[in-house]
């Protein structure tokens, strides 16, 4: 058998914690629509206080999920509990939830004042501590100055954050967030999931978060759950699903990935089952160094190379006829000229500790 690496143990559970530090629990959960099963007997549990996030393609289930969480749509089977309480049937109003949306979803003819005031003045909160709360919450997302302006007067970050504000100042239980950083550029988004996952701290709510965006994920959660067509894949922290991804669709969903498998796998690992083995995890040197220890070591040469900015991949043709990605970064001085070329003929490594067995199907 060949030398791979596995998890670490206790942190594939999906069900951990007790009945009381439990924010959502979804008890075989089914939703269908017609003949289209949306989402298939999902049973897992999210924590009090932790930053929860659902990752998958487009048609994945996970949207369906949060919006059975809200109330917005009913499951066929199964029970949604909210801190112990089951409110698989009770409207969106009488659940502790909140949910911001992509759109923001703000009056217009609104201030943002009244914006973030609109759901106190429903439940009848005074106008003097309506004022009060409507004025920490701008605070707390850092745009207190803006509070007599209209969202049109508004960059799509801060009627972001204005959206955050009228979420948060209900203090619900849960806060949900269906892909509420899609319609930002690249720049304003990154930005946006550092100010988001501090204000998850500093307010200590359950945040559960959609999104398509694996690097979203990663960087924000506690937790992911890898969807795949109605069904978890996986769940566990970021480091866990990137580097020890329980099925091939994990594998290459969360990144680019190398993968290895039938008679190239077996003569390589001496196991024909699939593995994956990151782009980072392998390295490129001369053709003539020797191998090392605890290595699989390839002769190959450079097909294609892809600067990135911070890093540099490679695309390797190898002796078994496997092409290979590897990626390095861009450590060097930025006038040091590569020291490998499109054509370069090269020894390609990683180690053994580096791979990781995927099956097909989930365990």
């Amino acid at each position: 058998m060949p030398h791979t690496t596995s998890a670490p143990a206790g942190e594939h559970a999906a069900n951990s914690g007790t009945e009381g530090d439990i924010a959502v629990s979804l008890q075989g959960v089914h939703k269908q629509f017609g003949d289209l099963v949306a989402v298939k007997d999902l049973a897992i549990d999210i924590r009090a206080g932790e930053f929860f996030s659902m990752l998958g393609p487009s048609g994945s289930g996970k949207t369906t999920v949060l919006r059975m969480i809200a109330g917005f749509e009913e499951p066929t089977a199964g029970r949604i509990l909210l801190h112990g309480e089951d409110v698989t049937r009770s409207a969106p109003f009488d659940r502790q939830v909140n949910t911001v949306f992509q759109d923001y979803a703000l009056f217009p003819h609104l201030s943002i004042a009244e914006n973030v005031a609109y759901g106190l003045k429903v439940r009848g909160i005074s106008k003097t501590e309506r004022a009060r709360l409507v004025s920490e919450a701008l605070e707390q997302v850092q745009l207190g100055h803006v509070a007599e302006r209209r969202p049109s007067q508004l960059s799509g970050g801060q009627r972001q954050r204005i959206a955050l504000a009228r979420a948060l100042i209900l203090r619900p239980k849960v806060l949900l967030l269906d892909e509420p950083l899609g319609a930002l550029d690249k720049q304003l988004r990154e930005q946006m999931q550092f100010e988001l996952k501090q204000i998850q701290r500093e307010v200590g709510i359950t945040f559960v978060f959609v999104t398509h965006d694996q690097e979203e994920a990663l960087t924000l959660s506690d937790r992911v759950a890898v969807f795949n067509d109605g069904k978890i894949e996986q769940v566990g922290s970021p480091r866990e699903v990137y580097e020890f991804p329980r099925t091939e669709f994990v594998a290459k969903f969360l990144g680019i990935t190398n993968l290895i498998s039938g008679e190239t796998a077996r003569s390589l690992l001496g196991d024909a089952a699939p593995h994956s083995v990151r782009p980072e995890r392998v390295h490129l040197t001369g053709p003539d160094t020797p191998p090392a220890d605890g290595t699989v070591s390839l002769s190959g040469r450079v097909l294609e190379t892809v600067y990135a900015g911070a890093h540099t991949r490679y695309l390797v043709e190898t002796e078994v006829g496997v092409r290979f990605i590897s990626e390095k970064q861009n450590s060097q001085t930025p006038r040091t000229e590569p020291s490998i070329r499109r054509g370069d003929a090269v020894s390609l490594r990683f180690a053994r500790d580096h791979v990781v067995a995927v099956p097909a199907e989930a365990r």
